[in-house]
């Protein structure tokens, strides 16, 4: 293993002991001995989430005139899927290894260990796999063929005789609403759909912690345009506001690049694909994907109109034009956010010959905004500590804390990113004042308590 590879590996391991430790995600099921790359966000981590699901909402649907949000259903209609290719299409190759039985994605052994992107061809695949390549887990040279197998995972609904299946992309349930928001609303194009919610793919390998999950929730924007238009300005617009959204979580400009798909490997009905990548703490490439955008034509509306037999055009009535719009799909993997948002935050430092860690986050995603701190468990102190929470837990998100020497809670406050610890010391008594501490620089201020609902307001704005 290389040094790079090393150092990657332990800041993985880092964040995923801190994650634990810390209520920021938790591997499901652990107390019956897990399930495989399952996870479920603990307190802190569901506050994260949320506040970059609230972040989204805000910058792509409240602040925009263009934009409105849905909630679709998860369950839908079995045409659907069939209209839009993913039940013959919607595939992967794996390949078994016959001694440790362990599962892996063909494509991605055959690229990993000779470096040729050969998806799609199963063939190949196989030849190259069971002649050149080890298995990773066992060492041996023992492969089943490769073959695919469709990710969508399947299930029933009572009084449909066709199988239905958990929706693999939340594009879909978008696409069905096409016709309604434009009876309804009437809005004048260009303009986008946006949702936020779960999708689910039955991955062959899930892995790397939050970053590749069987369930997995995703921030989606279907933004449809006159197919006579000139698209590519206002594709790289959507590439800006995207990174611009990343920076407003901390994410550092370095940390993020661009991949567009080559024209060979672009989807059938794409124009142009571009994934902006961040630098995740795993993988040879050093980048993964965080956002897509992807030129989708009128594939989806021409297809579900055929299999619908409804017509789903837009009418331009200022120009007395009739027609199918394309569309600019912006979309990002909510836990890869998280995720994202956790490395880009994780910081070790050096403080008077010890080691602290701390996640600094930026304000806006903080789990916990403000913690009050009491000095010691004395009644004269945990009082007035107690009515100063109960009175900012109003105004903003709050943690209580009592345990441990002072020094131990400010450390357990920096570790889950809070941005100001306020101190009620015994001075409070006499001056009615207490000690706010900043989480990045670590400097005390010393705060009337009349005016620190204010001055945390300004803090936190």
């Amino acid at each position: 293993m290389s040094k790079e590879a090393k150092e990657k590996n332990g800041v993985m391991e880092k964040i995923v002991s801190l994650c634990k430790r810390r209520g920021f995600v938790f591997p499901s099921c652990e107390i019956y001995g897990g399930l495989a790359n399952a996870y479920g966000y603990g307190p802190y981590g569901a506050e994260l989430k949320n506040n970059i699901k609230q972040l989204w909402w805000k910058k792509f649907v409240h602040d925009r005139e263009d934009i409105v949000g849905i909630d679709g259903p998860i369950l839908l209609h079995p045409k659907l899927w069939e209209a839009s290719g993913h039940t013959e299409g919607f595939n992967d190759a794996l390949v078994d290894c016959k001694e440790c039985k362990k599962r892996f994605r063909a494509d991605h052994l055959v690229e990993e260990f000779t470096g040729q992107d050969l998806e799609g061809q199963l063939e190949e695949m196989t030849k190259i796999i069971q002649a050149e390549i080890k298995c990773p887990e066992c060492g041996k040279q023992n492969w089943t063929e490769a073959r695919n197998l469709n990710m969508m995972f399947k299930t029933e609904m009572n009084g449909i005789s066709e199988a239905v299946y958990l929706r693999p992309e939340t594009a879909g349930a978008i696409f069905i609403e096409f016709k309604n928001i434009v009876d309804s609303l009437r809005p004048k194009i260009p303009f986008g759909i946006a949702q936020i919610g779960k999708a689910f793919r039955n991955e062959i390998v899930a892995k790397n912690f939050i970053f590749r999950l069987r369930e997995f929730e995703q921030m989606e924007i279907e933004y449809f345009i006159d197919p006579e238009v000139d698209w590519e300005p206002l594709f790289e617009q959507w590439l800006q506001w995207q990174e611009e959204f990343a920076l407003e979580l901390g994410i550092k400009s370095n940390q993020l690049r661009r991949y567009e798909h080559p024209k060979d490997k672009l989807s059938h009905y794409s124009k142009k694909t571009v994934d902006t990548e961040f630098a995740f703490p795993f993988g040879t490439r050093g980048y993964e994907e965080l956002f897509g955008l992807a030129h989708r034509a009128d594939f989806d509306l021409t297809q579900h109109a055929k299999f619908s037999g409804q017509k789903l055009e837009y009418f331009d009535a200022v120009n007395n034009r009739r027609f199918v719009p394309h569309v600019l799909e912006p979309t990002v993997g909510l836990d890869r956010l998280v995720f994202a948002s956790l490395v880009a935050a994780y910081a070790e430092e050096e403080v008077k010959g010890g080691k602290r860690v701390v996640l600094k986050f930026p304000v806006k995603i903080a789990p916990v905004k403000v913690a009050i701190l009491p000095l010691s468990k004395k009644e004269e102190l945990t009082k007035p500590a107690r009515e100063l929470f109960n009175n900012l837990k109003t105004h903003f998100i709050c943690e209580y804390d009592e345990t441990q020497s002072i020094g131990k809670r400010y450390r357990r406050q920096d570790e889950i990113g809070t941005p100001y610890c306020v101190t009620v010391d015994f001075e409070t008594l006499t001056d009615q004042a207490v000690t706010v501490r900043d989480r990045d620089t670590m400097e005390q201020e010393r705060v009337k308590i009349g005016e620190l609902e204010v001055y945390l307001k300004k803090k936190l704005a």
